[in-house]
């Protein structure tokens, strides 16, 4: 009692003190009391609320994976409104970013490439895509979602869902099996039973393909003819559920929707989704790791996920929901920096966890503040895959559409869809790219206006001359494009001072400025 009375403490002077916590919807202030509650118990104090120059940032790359501009920066900074964190979190929703950049994530769990090992081809790969991407922009609810990508049959290039079978190194029902149970209920098979492993795969023994006249194209149907027998026994097996429950399986209908209905209506489906969402959000998962659910790797506050796995059901499986409580309540808005109790904390979000962007994101990151292009590459000829050249590597639709940066920043290859596969641990290659390479130096001299160089109407009849900005004003600018923030007094006279006293041209000092801003950890890392 005493705990729970602390935890409650810890909570209610946060809402005193931090008057946007007033504003929070209550399942997000519920979220709060769960974890301090743990923290209190636990002796651990959680870091102080982020600033809003750091949410600003930190939102905008946890749900768009986007840097916001200089002007939305400046827009949100002037902001007075108790409650313009929340504002922002629903204006985001309605971004295409925020449908292009959870696309990514849901694509790299589904295995979305058109080459080896998944084979989708590229007409298949843009279907797929793009049925994902108007799933998430038009919110659809993650039951149908789920539904349509267990139970769907047809063409891969007219019923986008069906891919969903494609996208597999092999199509033997344990395999499918095996997948199913790491993408809608975050568990390995490796640890199961044979018997267990097979009693699932036999509900997904009557799934078959065929060819057609088009190019590529491949149906995927439920055929009551084929049968799935045991490896050894070479008998029909029988088809039980992961819980021991035991089904008889008709041919009048395709038992996969028998396995959907049991798997929609089990905790395990609304648990492994809302941790995912909390790992994707918080870079750690409730159950850690997020695809590795198992009874003895339980997870870090029960509570917590039983809380969010119910919102998820009351909310009629609206995913936004879950984003929102997440994103409005004060433990996803605490500061990354460690106080002297929580510094050796890495895993009750006793704080923000510091984090490099990922590889699409800070390509994307770098051609936004200097205007610059990326190009890419693949071993699948053109028309198939022509990418336009403005086009963002958020919104990439094939994984084996690549470029050297996604490559030596550790863009996963989506060949078994294991969250581990994308790999953020910064490493010494990637420092010097960033450092030294003429790709990053030439995109960083492309930007002349975040230089500090602008047209202003000057000399005879108006005419427009490219005219330097003053010092302080440039430095301003950096650093809102950048670092979406103003810079500090201290860091503002070090620039002014460098341009004005290195000896250095003014272009030349104004390159190694951006240049020094781009190579921060600030800039790098969410935090």
């Amino acid at each position: 009692m005493k705990t729970a009375v602390r935890g409650f403490l810890v909570w209610a002077i946060a809402v005193v003190i931090v008057p946007s916590v007033l504003s929070a919807p209550k399942e997000s202030l519920k979220v709060d009391r769960l974890v301090f509650s743990k923290l209190d118990s636990l002796g651990i104090p959680p870091s102080e609320l982020c600033s809003d120059e750091v949410f600003l940032r930190r939102v905008y790359l946890d749900m768009l994976g986007t840097l916001p501009t200089k002007k939305e920066a400046e827009a949100f900074l002037k902001k007075s409104a108790a409650n313009k964190r929340e504002q922002l979190i629903e204006e985001l929703f309605e971004r295409d970013e925020f449908a292009d950049y959870w696309s990514l994530k849901w694509c790299d769990l589904l295995r979305v490439k058109a080459e080896f090992p998944s084979k989708l081809w590229p007409n298949a790969v843009q279907a797929y895509h793009r049925w994902v991407r108007n799933a998430i922009y038009q919110n659809m609810p993650y039951d149908e979602f789920s539904r349509a990508l267990l139970t769907s049959s047809g063409s891969n290039f007219r019923v986008a869902p069906v891919n969903f079978y494609r996208a597999m190194p092999n199509r033997e029902p344990e395999e499918i099996a095996r997948i199913v149970a790491l993408t809608f209920m975050g568990m390995r098979t490796d640890g199961w039973e044979r018997e267990k492993v097979l009693g699932m795969a036999a509900f997904f023994g009557n799934v078959n393909y065929k060819g057609t006249a088009e190019w590529k194209e491949e149906i995927v149907y439920f055929d009551p003819t084929k049968e799935f027998l045991h490896p050894e026994t070479k008998q029909p097996v029988a088809a039980k559920l992961p819980n021991g429950e035991s089904v008889v399986l008709s041919n009048d209908r395709d038992p996969r929707g028998d396995f959907a209905g049991w798997l929609i209506g089990s905790n395990v489906f609304s648990h492994n989704i809302v941790n995912r969402i909390w790992y994707w959000l918080l870079g750690r998962g409730i159950v850690h790791e997020p695809d590795d659910i198992r009874p003895d790797n339980p997870p870090q506050n029960q509570a917590l996920l039983d809380f969010l796995a119910q919102e998820l059901v009351n909310s009629k499986y609206d995913l936004r929901h879950i984003y929102r409580i997440i994103l409005n309540s004060r433990v996803y808005q605490l500061s990354s920096v460690h106080n002297e109790k929580n510094a050796a904390d890495e895993v009750n979000f006793s704080r923000y966890y510091v984090r490099r962007l990922d590889a699409e994101v800070l390509i994307d990151a770098i051609c936004q503040l200097t205007k610059t292009t990326e190009s890419y590459s693949s071993a699948i000829p053109e028309p198939f895959t022509f990418i336009p050249e403005k086009q963002r590597s958020i919104a990439l639709a094939d994984g084996s559409i690549t470029s050297p940066f996604l490559e030596l920043f550790g863009r996963p290859p989506r060949d078994t869809g294991y969250e581990s596969e994308r790999n953020n641990n910064p490493s010494a290659a990637q420092k010097l790219h960033l450092l030294n390479s003429t790709h990053i130096q030439q995109k960083i001299s492309s930007n002349r206006q975040l230089l500090g160089l602008h047209y202003k109407k000057s000399g005879e009849k108006g005419k427009p001359k490219e005219e330097w900005l003053p010092p302080e004003e440039a430095v301003e600018d950096m650093y809102l494009t950048i670092l979406s923030r103003y810079p500090t007094d201290e860091e503002s006279a070090a620039a002014m001072g460098y341009i004005n006293e290195s000896g250095l041209s003014r272009w030349d000092s104004s390159v190694d400025l951006v240049w020094a801003l781009v190579n921060t950890k600030e800039f790098i890392f969410k935090h």
